[in-house]
């Protein structure tokens, strides 16, 4: 069994540097062209994938149907793979100050209602233990977000604050786990 995992495709905002979280805003046509892209490598490469479970924003959902059209396989949304809620810092640049200090206080939710990083971690972490039980055997894609890409790779492989602020995921970059291989944890 085995985890694949990508970043939805580029977004203007993404292009500006822009803080876009849980803002819904839809791919750019560079965006659009890289899930086609990714759609079709995914398929060449023959990976077998059998189940595709994407966060219910736009930009996740759109890359995730160029995937799902490629493949045949419909795609599962699934609350727990959106962005992480970075509360007033959405739309913000980012290099905004206190951005990434916030980012790294993984105990503290993020200014106006956002999330903490434990608060994305628990979600995650509980989507792919379920995912792994429910779909055991079959090899699933997670069609998401930088942030929620960053946590899980730390499913996975151990990551210090500094390597864990430093990880970035391409837009439709593909990456993978064997469960067999790693089990980072057990399921409960």
């Amino acid at each position: 069994m085995k985890i694949y995992f990508t970043r939805h495709g580029e977004t203007e905002w993404n292009s500006r540097d822009i803080i876009s979280g849980v803002t819904d805003i839809e791919l750019s046509e560079k965006g659009r062209s890289q899930a086609r892209e990714l759609a079709e490598k995914i398929s060449a490469e023959n990976t077998d994938i059998g189940v595709i479970i994407c966060s219910p924003m736009k930009r996740a959902v759109h890359t995730a149907s160029y995937i799902s059209e490629a493949l045949g396989v419909p795609i599962i949304t699934d609350e727990r793979l959106r962005e992480w809620d970075y509360g007033s810092y959405e739309g913000k640049p980012r290099d905004a100050e206190g951005f990434l200090m916030h980012k790294l206080e993984f105990g503290c939710r993020m200014p106006d209602g956002g999330e903490s990083v434990f608060d994305i971690v628990n979600r995650t972490y509980g989507l792919i233990d379920e995912a792994r039980e429910k779909y055991k055997g079959k090899n699933i894609l997670l069609v998401c977000h930088g942030g929620i890409c960053r946590v899980i790779e730390t499913y996975y492989r151990d990551m210090t604050v500094k390597q864990f602020s430093e990880f970035f995921m391409g837009n439709c970059e593909l990456r993978m786990f064997d469960t067999n291989e790693l089990p980072r944890r057990k399921n409960s």
